[in-house]
């Protein structure tokens, strides 16, 4: 069985819809290993078309073409890879050598592609640099090399992989005669070594240095000759035969990487600017999160210090109006349904509770309440019960009341009754369930709702212990019924699900903590708002990574053609420009946080002067928000140019000047 059968080649190219050209016309031919076959014939003849065929760039032909046996005409895409990747190797006329790589990576590129060891790459690389006389220019680029080095590199790159079969479309075309000599040699002494070497030439020159000369015209073999040719000094060793096995892996991803990062090189200033370009939308987008994030704490945190993380206040619906009685709704603002016994016992019972305190809270714009010190009075708006939810941090002055009789007063309060009213005695007349009650109570502190409430102490309302006004109300016959409770939770999780539970069972919650919890809401809006504005930079950026992608794969449309023919997958050439989307997303977002990082140190630092607060907060999941939305946004920008270099022709590829 012969090494390689052409059998009934056919093979026409579609002018239009209507009309075709064949270039080739029932082509019967066979090889074996060991010769060194030149094809010779007038430009347009088909020999390059044939040399297409046989290396597995063109599969689109009728007939059958046989490499041991096997008919490439029947193969998937991925075994044509597979094929030219371990069965052919191509010498070109311009040699075809990847102008950013050194000698030595030129040469162990295939070998890359095979996801071949970085040691054993080098060392048959190098050993193969060395049988063709190049072992002092392995660092050396291309351009750093004469013509008949350079092919001599593109010999030893074809040798790489030990293929049967080695394709040298006008392998001497652009050299001198002296260096055409050297180089024949080799070729010469390849075949010796039992490959099978078909040359695609117009020199009869050249063609003398074959064992067989096929002459083709117009798409036929019109001549097919044997001829004896003088044995050659062997430049090759007889160990440039590989004795591994031939690798059947794919390039991977790391591989594909390392790649990418090579080819990133070139245009670096580039490259950079790009990266500098999605940095800042990463970091826009990043600094108004950080910047929300700081804002939404400093709220958490002010409303935590002014109200105890570990109770709960539960209230029931809003009190009924009397229609006919306009001053009731006076009186009645902000006052809601009593709790019953039953009421008490359910809440009692919910998991984590551990204590139950009973409260009230009575707002009215009529004059009917009031306090006194001394001949100074003033009215009350609020009225509200003493309980767990205060702390230390809401006393302006004084301390929290200890004893029945103390009570607290808001800064209106204070500041109408006077500064000594600190630890003196006050009178207050009230009207709760519209039951009139009056006692006096010592003033043991003044309450603050802080910077972020100061309505809170303008409308003049005082804190009384509920046994206290309990005990008023005793006095004349009538019992006080709760309107408010707090729940008195173990830890803060607790806390929480027990205030989830209080609204699955129909109760409301805290004023101040629903609309807490609607500032939140509301700065969570803006943050998201102000997030996506800064996102649009992010857009783009992405348009000017597919556009530099793009270019890049018009710029590397030879090089893309090369990689295909010595094996590289569509999927191998995708891989490498969505690395190079990924290696720029991945720098981006890296220069995005450390420039969000600086900015957070310089805001923080005047905020903390001005406001005396941090206004940002950069946290670990936005920095890893961060890089991966960098990292997503690039990789899908470059996904356009990696499939539109997946799919370039591997023939007009190399074609392409």
């Amino acid at each position: 069985m012969r090494l390689l059968e052409l059998r009934n080649i056919n093979k026409s190219y579609k002018i239009n819809d209507s009309q075709s050209f064949q270039v080739l016309k029932n082509i019967n031919v066979s090889f074996d290993k060991g010769e060194l076959v030149s094809i010779i014939g007038e430009s347009g003849s088909g020999k390059s078309t044939i040399m297409n065929l046989i290396g597995g760039l063109d599969s689109q032909f009728d007939g059958e073409l046989l490499v041991d046996g096997q008919n490439i005409g029947t193969f998937s895409e991925k075994e044509l890879d597979c094929y030219r990747k371990d069965q052919i190797g191509f010498v070109f006329q311009n040699c075809n050598l990847i102008p950013h790589l050194s000698i030595l990576d030129n040469v162990t590129i295939a070998l890359t592609l095979s996801n071949v060891d970085k040691n054993e790459r080098i060392e048959k690389a190098t050993k193969a640099l060395e049988q063709v006389g190049l072992a002092k220019h392995i660092h050396k680029k291309p351009n750093q090399l004469s013509g008949g080095q350079r092919q001599r590199v593109a010999i030893a790159r074809a040798l790489i992989n030990d293929p049967e079969i080695i394709l040298a479309d006008e392998p001497t075309g652009a050299l001198d005669s002296e260096t055409t000599e050297q180089v024949l040699d080799i070729i010469q002494s390849i075949a010796q070594k039992g490959k099978l070497v078909i040359m695609v030439t117009h020199s009869e020159k050249v063609a003398a240095h074959s064992s067989r000369v096929i002459q083709i015209l117009d798409g036929e073999i019109i001549k097919d000759t044997t001829q004896s040719v003088s044995d050659c000094s062997s430049t090759l060793e007889n160990n440039i035969k590989q004795s591994t096995p031939k690798v059947s892996e794919n390039l991977s991803f790391f591989s594909a990487t390392k790649l990418a990062a090579h080819n990133m090189k070139q245009k670096l200033k580039r490259n950079i600017l790009v990266a500098l370009g999605v940095s800042i939308g990463i970091m826009s987008v990043v600094t108004m999160l950080a910047l929300g994030n700081g804002i939404k704490s400093y709220f958490s945190n002010m409303i935590d210090s002014f109200m105890n993380p570990l109770v709960v206040e539960v209230s029931m619906e809003q009190a009924t109006i009397d229609p006919n009685d306009p001053m009731s709704a006076m009186t009645a603002i902000g006052m809601k349904e009593p709790f019953k016994e039953e009421n008490l016992k359910e809440l009692s019972e919910i998991k984590g509770v551990k204590e139950v305190e009973k409260g009230f809270q009575y707002i009215t714009m009529t004059p009917s309440n009031s306090i006194s010190y001394g001949d100074t009075s003033c009215y009350l708006m609020g009225l509200t019960s003493m309980s767990s939810v205060l702390t230390e941090a809401n006393l302006a002055e004084g301390k929290l009341p200890s004893a029945e009789n103390e009570i607290l007063l808001n800064q209106s309060v204070y500041d109408e009754l006077g500064h000594d009213v600190l630890g003196q005695v006050v009178e207050v007349d009230a009207l709760i369930d519209n039951q009139p009650i009056k006692g006096e109570f010592v003033v043991s502190g003044v309450y603050t709702a802080g910077d972020h409430n100061a309505l809170a102490d303008t409308n003049h309302s005082i804190y009384v212990n509920y046994s206290a006004i309990e005990s008023l109300l005793a006095e004349q016959g009538h019992t006080l019924e709760p309107t408010m409770v707090y729940l008195v939770a173990d830890d803060e999780n607790t806390a929480s699900q027990i205030k989830t539970t209080i609204t699955d069972l129909g109760y409301g919650g805290s004023t101040q903590e629903m609309m807490g919890d609607q500032m939140l809401t509301m700065l969570n809006i803006l943050t998201i708002v102000l997030a996506g504005i800064a996102g649009i930079s992010l857009l783009v950026s992405s348009i000017m990574i597919l556009v530099v992608l793009y270019i890049s794969v018009v710029e590397r449309t030879k090089e893309i053609g090369l990689l295909r023919a010595i094996g590289a997958r569509s999927k191998d050439i995708k891989r490498i420009f969505v690395s190079e989307a990924f290696l720029i997303g991945i720098t981006s977002g890296t220069i995005g946080l450390v420039t969000a990082y600086v900015v957070s140190i310089v805001v923080n630092y005047f905020s903390m002067q001005i406001f005396e607060m941090n206004v940002m907060n950069l946290t670990i999941p936005y920095c890893v928000v961060g890089v991966l939305l960098s990292t997503i946004v690039s990789m899908i920008a470059g996904l356009f140019p990696a499939q539109k270099a997946a799919k370039l022709d591997p023939v007009d590829s190399l074609r392409t000047e």
